[in-house]
């Protein structure tokens, strides 16, 4: 167990930012921008994700080793959502793996180095590189129609989680269908020293779609309505504390070089970011650990092979203890919270419009008559639905839709208050993602 105290933000530690590559805060409000992301589309730059690539035979032994997927059907050109664990069946990271060739994968997540520490620890025969490619999400209601202009390709057979080539403004760019907002979307990818003539091409045919561009300040909205939690924003890489000395003494020693002279040569090297704020004061960092079930993606576990993790996920599938929510903040007990400030009586903790600005961890405890039951993440409020909203992960018996749970809310040391919530649907938001473009309408 790792002490939790050196990890709370502002106290004890810098809260972790978001990326400067990232872009600007707002470009044109984010209210604009959240309207563009449902009604027209957007593009945002998600580049600064570390990759890594593996190549040799060994090298789908080596990914279906450390992750819960099956990789019995993967066929050249797909993607999928990859999860890898600890022992105790514990998230250390997640991310798209790409299959490009029959002994070639790419694998673009928060902590691609825990695949080299065990590529170089273990008995495999394949090599990692860490290549830089610009990753450029083009995601909402008129992406179809916008991509299509843009490459002058028909896209509609391009199936989720299935990619096709083209070229944009003369670079040859991999088009991977997602939509990480919960929307019909494509990730354009391809060498970095293409990425602002990529950029600037998509941004301009966009004009006649009204295409905005996704600023940092609500970036974290498309995934909390669309239910998709991320590290160091949800919870914390079961890396978070440095435990695993064997790993840490490895990164130690071997950095990769393309990682020499940047941010990656920091404490990124361990992991993604390990900061944490809200009222949760477990002892323990540990605490903030989740596992594929709370997070949502029991289907990806698969046991048709061997992997780290294994058996403690067995144990969870079979009986969980606690799973994933979004809760439902009341808006008056917000009022009142930005009241307090105005008004004589303790100031409480500013519920900060449309999210937190930074992207450290945020956890606050899940009551039940006095009692912990969970905790809510990282809250956000969204313009469309005109509530505040949280990923959250709750006890079994409280993760019906119309309970009522109560949040307790600011830092410890701090005037604290308690915020009624309702377990409400989750995604929030409908998923539109896997829509057939063959279909008439789809654009």
């Amino acid at each position: 167990m790792t002490d939790s105290a050196p990890f709370r933000a502002f106290t004890s530690a810098a809260p972790m930012p978001y990326p400067p590559n990232i872009g600007l805060p707002e470009y044109t409000g984010w209210k604009d921008e959240q309207w563009a992301w449902k009604n027209t589309v957007y593009i945002g730059d998600w580049s600064f994700v570390p990759q890594i690539r593996i190549t040799g035979p060994d090298a789908l032994r080596l990914l279906s080793d450390l992750s819960i997927n099956s990789f019995a059907n993967f066929p050249i050109g797909k993607a999928k959502h990859c999860v890898q664990c600890d022992e105790n069946g514990n998230v250390i990271t997640e991310g798209i793996l790409i299959r490009h060739g029959e002994e070639d994968f790419e694998l673009e997540c928060g902590v691609p180095q825990w695949t080299l520490f065990h590529l170089e620890t273990g008995d495999y025969d394949a090599k990692a590189s860490f290549p830089s490619t610009h990753k450029l999400q083009v995601s909402g209601p008129k992406a179809l129609p916008l991509m299509e202009k843009l490459t002058g390709a028909s896209l509609r057979d391009v199936k989720f989680m299935n990619s096709k080539y083209a070229t944009i403004a003369g670079r040859g760019v991999m088009l991977l269908r997602q939509g990480m907002a919960g929307e019909i979307g494509f990730e354009l990818h391809g060498p970095m020293e293409g990425h602002d003539e990529v950029y600037a091409a998509v941004v301009e045919a966009g004009q006649e779609f009204g295409i905005r561009r996704l600023g940092w300040r609500w970036i974290q909205l498309n995934h909390l309505e669309s239910w998709y939690p991320t590290a160091s924003v949800h919870y914390l890489s079961a890396l978070a504390g440095g435990t695993n000395r064997e790993y840490v003494e490895f990164m130690d020693k071997h950095l990769p070089d393309e990682w020499v002279g940047t941010v990656m040569e920091g404490p990124l090297r361990y992991d993604f970011g390990a900061t944490f704020t809200g009222s949760w004061d477990g002892p323990d960092i540990e605490g903030l650990h989740r596992n594929p079930v709370e997070l949502g993606w029991t289907k990806s576990i698969n046991f048709d092979h061997d992997f780290i993790g294994r058996s403690a996920l067995e144990a969870l599938v079979a009986q969980p203890r606690r799973v994933g929510v979004t809760l439902e903040f009341n808006s008056d007990d917000l009022i009142a919270i930005y009241s307090s400030m105005f008004s004589d009586g303790p100031v409480y903790h500013l519920f900060e419009i449309p999210h937190p600005p930074f992207a450290s961890n945020w956890a606050d405890k899940i009551l039940v008559d006095g009692r912990e039951v969970g905790q809510s993440t990282h809250p956000g409020y969204s313009y469309t639905y005109r509530k505040a909203l949280a990923i959250s992960f709750i006890d079994v018996e409280y993760s019906e839709p119309g309970t009522e749970v109560k949040v307790l809310w600011g830092n410890p040391g701090e005037p604290q208050t308690e915020i009624r919530a309702t377990v409400a649907r989750k995604p929030y938001k409908q998923d539109e993602r896997r829509k057939d473009l063959s279909l008439s309408g789809a654009s």
